[in-house]
């Protein structure tokens, strides 16, 4: 399984902020090694974020984005102590999920 991704909800005056940073090599399929064989395609497709059972953020990813992503984005109707759950899944079926609870 891949590294754990670090997540933070902070809530401020109703609107919660998300930021996540997630561990992956993202690889484009388009790179050659040193012996100059193609490093294969292994990159995060999917990304969506729940609060409660609702889906506040649902990302499509492509071969284009780089190593370690970042992602931020505002929601409203959370609360401090509330759980924010972010899943990614990749295009080789690998997937992660961690939760954050909103300060």
């Amino acid at each position: 399984m891949a590294d754990p991704m670090r997540v933070r909800a902070i809530e401020n005056a109703g609107v919660t902020e998300v930021k996540i940073l997630m561990k992956h090599d993202m690889e484009t399929g388009l790179r050659k090694d040193a012996a100059g064989k193609t490093v294969p395609a292994h990159f995060i497709q999917s990304v969506t974020v729940r609060h409660k059972v609702r889906e506040v953020m649902q990302a499509q990813f492509g071969p284009s984005i780089s190593k370690d992503p970042f992602l931020s984005f505002k929601f409203k109707g959370a609360v401090k102590g509330d759980k924010v759950n972010v899943t990614w899944v990749d295009n080789t079926g690998d997937k992660r999920s961690d939760e954050a609870t909103v300060s």
